[in-house]
């Protein structure tokens, strides 16, 4: 069987011939290895699950239409990172996203916010998403290790940029291509790509410059998380507004996408906890993990009957403590392999 090198990766041709002929079996062979790390740069782009899972499902559907125009000039992975790239870029130019929402805590009247939030469509990306890594490593131009260009902090920063800055500093910078390999991607030229790449860079450091010099969080699993998570988890749990403001930084951030509230700061975060524990709102915690970062299903408590899901807690650490708070609402339980509801509390855990 004769090999045709596309770009780094053999394909043989017979393979392509057969997707081409309408082969999905083949087609399927030619793009699964690439499918999760697809998905993954979709997210980044457009910092929504369900909109990655639409642009992934059209870029396939592009791809599978349009085999015929491959021409073999680059690999089959660049290839789909171009139809992904355009998919989103139309998807972001579309500015059909998610609309903000109302507060929606009844027996709590929220503190007057530091400001509202830009990026009210953001959701959490699952860790336990079957490979939920890229499978390629990042070319040697990448200047972001792969759990940080996955973090909350990075793909909403990236999500203020406008399209063309956005593609290209993931793509650069995030994924290692090549400026004249991206210049392709995008049709356009190396002197352009490389003035975005500028731009961009520049717009992301304005965003990121209140976290330089912050403690770097503690690795995935070790006992320094595991303490901070349980102190979380008791303090929150028990509803004790003092024992979660001390695990604050002084800047701590808190916001509640599709909610556009937002606090920054020890005091008003202080503020906000205080009310919700005040009205009596308790909730349980499920352990999950989003976007490399620990996180919890909530589940509000009732006197009686099941305990409906509240909502999804993600916390973004620094050293021992936690530097943000992200609550999503319920609708992303479901992505995490968690229930919509728990079973009722036994009695004797009601009355503790």
């Amino acid at each position: 069987m004769r090999e045709v090198n596309v770009g780094v990766e053999p394909v043989t041709a017979d393979l392509i011939s057969r997707a081409r002929a309408g082969d999905g079996t083949a087609f399927g062979v030619l793009t699964e290895p690439y499918r999760r790390e697809l998905q993954v740069h979709c997210y980044r782009m457009l910092g929504s699950l369900a909109d990655a899972e639409d642009a992934l499902q059209d870029t396939l559907l592009a791809a599978w239409q349009g085999l015929g125009g491959f021409e073999g000039r680059a690999s089959i992975r660049t290839w789909l990172y171009r139809i992904a790239t355009t998919r989103c870029l139309n998807a972001l130019r579309s500015a059909s996203r998610r609309p903000a929402r109302e507060w929606d805590m009844p027996s709590v009247e929220p503190p007057e916010p530091t400001r509202f939030g830009e990026v009210v469509w953001l959701e959490p990306y699952p860790d336990a998403l079957p490979e939920g890594v890229p499978d390629t490593p990042p070319g040697p131009e990448a200047r972001y290790e792969q759990t940080e260009a996955i973090s909350l902090a990075f793909v909403t920063a990236l999500q203020v940029l406008p399209p063309r800055q956005l593609a290209v500093l993931v793509l650069r910078d995030v994924l290692g291509f090549r400026a004249d390999e991206v210049a392709g991607m995008l049709d356009s030229t190396v002197g352009s790509v490389n003035s975005a790449l500028k731009r961009a860079r520049a717009g992301l450091h304005r965003r990121q410059s209140s976290t330089a010099g912050k403690d770097p969080a503690p690795a995935a699993g070790t006992s320094a998380e595991q303490t901070l998570v349980a102190r979380f988890v008791r303090a929150y749990e028990s509803g004790d507004p003092d024992a979660l403001v001390a695990l604050l930084t002084d800047d701590v951030f808190v916001s509640m996408p599709p909610i556009p509230l937002e606090y920054q700061g020890r005091e008003a975060a202080g503020r906000l906890f205080a009310g919700i524990f005040r009205s009596g709102r308790r909730v349980d915690l499920v352990p999950t993990r989003a976007n490399g970062q620990p996180a919890f299903g909530a589940y509000l408590r009732a006197s009686t009957g099941p305990r409906h899901g509240s909502g999804l807690f993600v916390l973004t650490l620094s050293g021992a403590r936690i530097r943000a708070f992200t609550r999503f609402d319920s609708s992303v339980l479901p992505w995490f392999g968690l229930p919509r509801s728990l079973p009722g509390r036994p009695a004797t855990a009601r009355g503790r």
